[in-house]
Formats: structure tokens, sequence, C-alpha cells
């Protein structure tokens, strides 16, 4: 038989290619002469150490073109390949099966030759007896499995495969364009070089898994090589972007199957998984590939013949859907069906005008009316002034000037008096309990006082630029008669410039402007967020705490502000020297807010309980409740160290529930201060004892002494008012989930109250069964407890969105807690993981099947080490929300979000498109501090 003349003992996957000369007709057989064309087949066996012969493949083989010197595939066009034409089925077939036949029977002669030897010897070898006869049972089990695997790959689970497993995640149709201009830029010689070839492709930040792909492809071709051409890059390429879900699993075989025997070994198992991790930055789970590894095997070889095939591999890939059945998204309900039409019929473009025109009034009504007013009010003073100074003398000289600057000025009295009322935190607190909350959007305060600083720049620029640039030059210019006659307010004297601008009005307005523009150019974002590196000694000006510093001149720009106001030029009865009055109720009750926190966080003691240094830079605290400390889910507390600083009051979510004995929060190193925090709890914390999570701890049983703390509020913020909506939609973004960490406890712990009272009333009424008699006479004089409201919200989905494995340490035992407590699926839970590759990604397989097996056996996610599944990369916000919708349909959902801006943005836009389709009602509210 051609093709079997193979080296004995060589162990490797055999391609040997088979000449048969043969002509295209039907009648001629293998081995026929011809002229006109020549045909081969790869023959693939496996040569066990034992002699015996495994046949695993005969297909069209790879030859060689000797036009171009290219290997071509036989089964090719006649236009890629002329010498090789494609053969008839039933020849090929027919030498198939004479070839497979061939192989067999010379596999059976041996092997029975082997059985014969061993009777021989059964006397004294009967171990040896059993043990073949245990591995034949093996054998033929496993060979059962695959015929069973191969009947249960059904139609769906075939479109299932084609969207797993893919090598490049974003395959445009100009995808081979990019990674041919970056073979132009990155090769040397005509040629791309191994290590580039992950660049090549789009996969730089997944190197060690590209050079792992580069090297099976090469070995595919039977090649070890450094470098490749154009050509050989395009044909890599294909077999990458492959859409056969068959060729793309063999190509991930292959990487695993580095000794190229078709099986692989726990040990290869262990190494891909490693490797997968690497790409996808869990450190984790490279600790923990030996025992995954293991997993795998005892779930694909439970026969423990110490390897597993393609078609297993295959098997569980397929089929790991079955498996991650827990934390599941959500369904859609057959009202999906009926929902949304109104939203897809075609509207006119005035109709959808007028329609984001009314969704915009019904989202924004409390603010336009409240700027509304801002503005009418600013408006009607500048009038007042400007009307007021064109009837007094000095507008003869000065023209419009004047009248600009004095209308400017009293603009600025007001806005300096109403930026204080915005950040008054004890009385927006207060005010957004009370009825005025319903027309007041007290949660924009932050957005609200920087909007009155911007007017206040304006607001400057107009007093001051018009009195310097323009009054005092047309004053000095004047001539005596003018003077004497519609000037003498500024004295008998004619000032000069340099006489203005040294007096009281021009030395207090000049240092209020240079007081104002540091604090305000020290608060904007690019200072205040370190976006502006800046070389040291100038580097001490950017952070929070040139920002919190810089802040406080305003104590020295309201003294300069009062005595400004009191040294008027024009302006000589005092009670026409309004600046005071403007002052006066704002000052006073933002100075009454400061002397409160200071007495309030002096009698608001607190005692250190736990402290826990997580990865990711989180600072956890852990303290005693004051027992006049009464707080809301959802609300945060400004927490002050004096050992860091003893002035700066920084404001922290509160992560425990309003129930608990204790109050806890959560710090990430984001900044100086809380830098400087950190590095003073770690010097006093204790490295981690063996079952407890967290890099330090430290408790009251610490020997060093722990830093003070002084805290104050609680003050209000939007997720408080979660209790007012049917369905609860709560979106976090790494340290972001703090503010809703409170709340699912306080849920969690409504739960089980409401389980206790469904007991505790199951239990009454089979009491009062049994003596309905005695009951009857007493009952008109029992008095029914006082029932605490009923909460309305029936549902809770929490998105957590973090980069970091180690950031799941955060809250583990709080979700651990609400997979135990929540039986009724009130709260669902979906952790998603950025720094994995989503699902479906050649890098991430072997991971999801790992995650979907250790959570069917131990009930736990290998990614966060919880019981909450953790989703890879991003989510699919549009399809949440439809979900949503579909699911709760009519009801009314809270969207609640802390994070970035960008994501911010978003869920808002979606939001007002769901609302504008759909009869579910979502409503954005987003924290801001």
């Amino acid at each position: 038989m051609r093709g079997a003349s193979l080296p004995t003992h060589q162990r490797r996957w055999a391609s040997d290619t088979v000449p048969s000369k043969t002509t295209l007709s039907s009648s001629t057989s293998p081995g026929t002469d011809s002229n006109s064309a020549e045909e081969f087949v790869e023959v693939t066996l496996d040569l066990q150490d034992d002699d015996t012969i495994i046949l695993r493949s005969v297909e069209p083989a790879t030859v060689l073109n000797v036009d171009n010197g290219t290997d071509t595939p036989a089964s090719a066009s006649v236009s890629r390949s002329p010498t090789i034409k494609r053969s008839s089925s039933n020849r090929f077939r027919q030498f198939s099966q004479e070839l497979k036949a061939e192989a067999v029977a010379k596999a059976k002669q041996f092997s029975q030759e082997l059985k014969a030897e061993l009777r021989k010897f059964s006397w004294g070898h009967g171990h040896a007896a059993q043990a073949l006869s245990g591995f034949d049972s093996a054998l033929a089990a496993r060979a059962l499995r695959k015929q069973r695997a191969q009947l249960d790959r059904t139609r769906s689970g075939a479109q299932k495969a084609l969207r797993g497993l893919r090598f490049i995640s974003n395959n445009k149709a100009n995808a081979w364009e990019e990674v041919e201009n970056n073979f132009n830029k990155l090769a040397k010689d005509g040629f791309l070089f191994r290590s580039d070839f992950a660049q090549c492709i789009g996969m730089k930040e997944s190197k060690e898994f590209a050079l792992e792909m580069f090297d099976a492809l090469s070995r595919r071709r039977r090649l070890k090589v450094e470098k490749i051409s154009k050509e050989e890059l395009y044909e890599y390429w294909s077999q990458i972007t492959d859409q056969s879900f068959d060729s793309r699993l063999q190509i991930f075989f292959d990487m695993v199957d580095k000794n190229e025997d078709g099986r692989i070994t726990e040990a290869e198992v262990k190494e891909i998984i490693m490797l997968s991790a690497s790409a996808n930055k869990l450190s984790r789970l490279k600790e923990q590939a030996e025992e995954y590894a293991a997993l795998i095997m005892e779930e694909l070889d439970p026969e423990r013949l110490g390897y597993i095939e393609l078609w297993q591999l295959e098997t569980l890939l397929l089929q790991k859907d079955t498996y991650l059945s827990y934390s599941q998204a959500l369904s859609y309900t057959s009202q999906a069906l009926s929902q949304n039409l109104q939203g897809l019929r075609k509207k006119s473009r005035i109709r959808r005008m007028s329609t984001k025109l009314l969704y915009y009034l019904e989202e924004n009504w409390k603010r336009i009316w409240v700027l509304s007013l801002w503005i009418m009010i600013m408006i009607g003073l500048f009038i007042w002034k400007f009307l007021q100074y064109k009837q007094k003398g000095a507008f003869v000289v000065m023209h419009y000037c004047v009248l600009a600057a004095k209308g400017a000025a009293e603009t600025l009295k007001f806005n300096m008096a109403l930026i204080l009322l915005p950040v008054c935190r004890n009385t927006i607190t207060w005010l957004r309990s009370t009825k005025l909350g319903l027309f007041v959007p007290f949660d924009d305060n932050i957005n609200f006082h920087k909007t009155i600083a911007a007017a206040i720049v304006i607001g400057v620029i107009l007093h001051a630029g018009n009195h310097l640039a323009c009054d005092f030059p047309r004053l000095i210019n004047s001539t005596p008669d003018e003077y004497s006659l519609y000037l003498h307010d500024f004295g008998a004297r004619k000032p000069t410039y340099m006489d203005l601008v040294k007096g009281p009005e021009g030395v207090t307005g000049i240092l209020m402007v240079i007081c104002m523009a540091i604090a305000f150019i020290l608060a904007t974002k690019w200072f205040r967020r370190n976006l502006i590196k800046l070389p040291k000694p100038f580097d001490r000006i950017t952070g929070f705490n040139a920002f919190w510093y810089s802040h406080h001149l305003f104590v020295i720009v309201y003294i300069l502000l009062i005595i400004h106001g009191v040294f008027l030029y024009l302006v000589h009865i005092w009670y026409r020297k309004t600046t005071w009055m403007y002052l006066a109720v704002p000052v006073l009750l933002y100075a009454g807010e400061r002397v409160l926190r200071f007495f309030r966080s002096g009698f608001y003691t607190v005692r250190l309980l736990k402290v826990a240094i997580y990865p990711g830079g989180v600072l956890t605290l852990q303290m005693s409740k004051p027992p006049q400390f009464r707080y809301k889910s959802g609300q945060y507390m400004f927490v002050q160290c004096p050992a860091v600083s003893p002035f700066e009051w920084h404001p922290f979510s509160i992560t425990s529930a309003p129930g608990d004995d204790y109050l806890s929060v959560h710090i990430r190193q984001l900044g100086d201060w809380t830098q400087e925090l950190k590095r003073l709890f770690s010097e006093v914390c204790e490295p981690p004892v063996a079952g407890k999570s967290g890099l330090l701890r430290a408790d009251e049983t610490t020997k060093k002494s722990l830093p003070k703390l002084l805290i104050d509020g609680p003050y209000g913020a939007p997720a408080q008012d979660y209790r007012k909506y049917d369905v609860l939609l709560l979106v976090g973004l790494g340290i972001g989930a703090t503010p809703f960490i409170s709340i699912l406890k306080d849920l969690l712990n409504n739960i089980v109250k409401m389980e206790e009272q469904v007991d505790l009333a199951s239990d009454t009424s089979s009491t009062s069964d049994l003596s309905n008699g005695s009951n009857e006479s007493t009952a008109p004089n029992r008095v029914s407890p006082k029932r605490k409201k009923t909460l309305k919200t029936t549902n809770a989905y929490f998105y957590w969105v973090t980069r970091e494995q180690g950031s799941f340490d955060w809250f583990k035992g709080v979700m651990n807690e609400v997979a135990d407590l929540d039986q009724r699926g009130v709260i669902e839970m979906h952790n998603y993981l950025t720094s994995v590759y989503e699902e479906g990604d050649a890098r991430s397989a072997l991971i999801t099947m790992v995650q979907a097996l250790n959570h069917a056996k131990n009930g736990v996610d290998i990614v966060s080490g919880t019981r909450v599944r953790t989703h890879f990369a991003r989510p699919k916000w549009k399809n949440v929300l439809s979900k949503l919708s579909s699911k709760h349909c009519n009801a009314r959902i809270g969207v609640f979000y802390c994070g970035a801006p960008v994501l911010a943005k978003e869920l808002s836009k979606l939001c007002y498109e769901f609302n504008q389709k759909s009869c579910t009602k979502f409503e954005f509210h987003k924290e801001h501090f």
C-alpha cells in the first residue's frame, strides 16, 4: 500500500503524499497511470509505541506547486493549481476505503498477535491481561461517548459554535487591508518576523497568545520558522478568520497539542489555561491553573486514559451554556411582542421634534424653571441699576461704561450671596426630604454652584473691565468743568489713574479678582483631578488638596467684598450700600453649618472596628455607629483623619445598611489625601491571616493603635430615593458601586423581614384556628400594631463593571449573602470584567469553560470567587434596557449610575429612547459629589 512507508515507532501525525496516477474517467481505478493529472491524498496515521497503527483520516493532500514554489491544497480550484484536478468522489471514497481497510487489517493482525503472546504468559502475568482488558473497556466507553456526542450536535449547537472561538473579534470587511498595511510597516526584506506577528494581526495586547497561534499554524506546514512572507501571512490570516467552526476548533486544538500526537494531556491543558489567564490579565487564575486543568480532565476524561481528543473539546464548547445557568441575563417575555409598536411607526419631522421637546421639558422642568427664575432676577437687577445710574451725572462723562459696570456689580452681589446656598449640605439634605423637593432639583446643587461661579466670572469681567478700561480713562481725561459739575463725588481734586487703583475700592477689587482667579483655576477638572502634570515643586498646585485650600480663600474674598461695598465713590448713604444686605443671610447660614459640622464631628465619636486593604488600592473602614446617626441607603458622609489633615473633609458613600449596627465606607486611592490615608493605615495593619481576604487587616485587637477618625453627616444623594420605584437598575463602574451596596443590603434586610413576617403570620393563623372560639369575644379589644409601609420595589438589577479581578474582593461578602438569602430572586446581580475578552473570543474560551465547570461542581465563580457569575467585556446596555422594558412592562424603573461621565451620557440617551417607544418609564439619576 502506498503511503504506509513510515519509519517505525515514529510518534507523530503522519501526512504522506500518496501519488496515484489516474485519469478522470470513472472506470479508472487507483494506481492507473495518466499523463493528464496526478492525485494526492493526505493519510494521517497514529503509530503507537506498541506498534499499533491507528488511521486518523484520509483527505486531499497539500502538494507543491512547482510553478511558484508554494503549497497548494489539492482540493483547490483549477485556477489556483493548474496541475491538480478535482477527483471523482466515488473513486476517492473507494481509494479511502481500501487504504483504511488495509490499515485496519494490519492493526487487527498485530493486536491478535499481541494478545496471543499475552495468553502464553497469562499464568505469570495475570495482571497484564487484566490491565489490557480494562484499557479496552475504557477505549470502548470513550468510543461510545464519541458516537453520542456526534449525534447530539444539533443545528442550534452548530449555530452557537459559529459565534464561538473567534480569534479576531472585529473581523471587518477591510480587515486584511489593515493587516497588509501593518505588514508593509513591520516587514524587513519582505518577511515578517515571528516577534511582530501579534502586532501585525492586531493582537498586540495578547502577544503570547498570538505567538502560540503562529507556532500552531507553522506546525501544520511541518515548519518551524521565524519569519514568513506576505503570501504565507495571507494563508495564516485566512485560517484564523475562517468562518468554519471546525477549522477554528482545529487551530485551537493544535495550539494546545504542541507535540502533535492528537491528544491533549493535563499538562498541556494547564499550559493553555496559564496562557489564557495571562492574555486576560487574570493573575489569580494562573496560580490555580493546575487545579482547573484537573477539573477539565475529570469532566472530559471519565475513563482516566490521561488525555482528551478533539471531539471532547468540541463537546465542552458546545455544551458550556448548560453549565452557565447561574446569573443568566434577563429573558424576554411574551410582552416583548406587543410593546414598542407605536414607537416603530414613522413620524413626521415636526412630530419628532415636538416629541423630543415635550420629553426634554418633562425631564428637565425643575432645572428649567429654577434657571429661568435665576436668569430673570439677574436681568432685573442689571436693568434696575442700569436705569438708576443713567439718571446720575457721571453718565454724562462715562457714558454707558459706568452703567454696564454698575449693572454687573449688582448681579455680582446677588451671585456672591447665592453661591453659598448650594453648598449648605445640611440645609439641602433637609429641604430635599420636604415637599419642596418635588419642585426643586436639589440633587443638582453642585452643578448649580458651578453655574453660578461661571456667571460670577462674566460679572467680574464686565465690572472690572469697564472700570479699568473705560470709566477711569474717561474720568482722568474729563475737563475741569465736567469734573466739577458731574464727578465731584470723587473728591475735590481730580484723581489720577494710580490714585483710583490705589484707593480702597481699587485695592480690594484687584485682590478679590486675584483670589477668585486662583480658586476658579484650581477648581477646574484639569487641576483638581491631576490631569495636568507639572514639574516639582509646581506639582503641589494640582490635586484635591490645592482645590480644597484655594477654595478657602473665599473667607478673604467675602471680607474684601464687604469693604469694597462700603467704600463707594458714587454712593454715600449707608442703607444704599446694599452689599452687606445680600450677604448677611447666606454667610450666616453657611457659617452656622460649618460650626454645626465642627461640634457634630466631635459629638459623633466613632471607634474603628475593622480595617482591610484590598487589591486596587481600596481601603475598607468599619466603625462603630453613633446612636444618633440615622441615615438612608444611598446617602454619604464626610470623613476626616486629623493625622492626615486637621482641616480636610472628604465625602464617601456609606456602604453599610441602615439596619446594621456599624458604619462602613470603601475608599479608593485616587488623590493625595486618600494616598496618605492608605499609607497611614498600612503601617498599623497586619499581614492577612489564612482564610481571610485582603492584603492587610486590622481590628480592635491589633497591637498598634489605629488612627483617629471623625465623621459628619449623613447627606442626601439621588440614590436614597430608590424606594419610590417599582424596579431598580443600579450601575456602578469600579468604586462607583459603593452607593448601591447599601441599597442591596437594605433590600436584602427587607426580604429577610418579609419572610419572617410571612412565617409569623402563618404561625399566628394556625394558632388562631385552634382557639377561634375563645378569641372571638376578645378580638375587638385587641389593638393591632402599626404596620410598616410596604416596600414598593419588586426587583433590583445590579450591574458592576470593573477592570481588575481583585475588585470583586471588595464586596464578596455582600454578593454571597445576597445569593444565599434571596430565594425569591428579587435581586439579580451581574459582574462584568472588562480586562477579559468577550465571550466567544478564543482568548477567553477556555476560561469560560473552566468557569462553567467550576460553578456546576462547586457553585463558585472562578473570577469573582462568589456565587455571582462574571461576564466578560462590557455590557450591551441597549439590550439590558430592552429586556428590562419587556420584562417589566408599564413599570417605573429608576436607573441609578455612579461612574465615568461618558457612560452617563449613553445611559441617559438610552433612557430617553426607550421612554419614547415603550410603555415602561425609565428615570435616570447620576451621583454627584
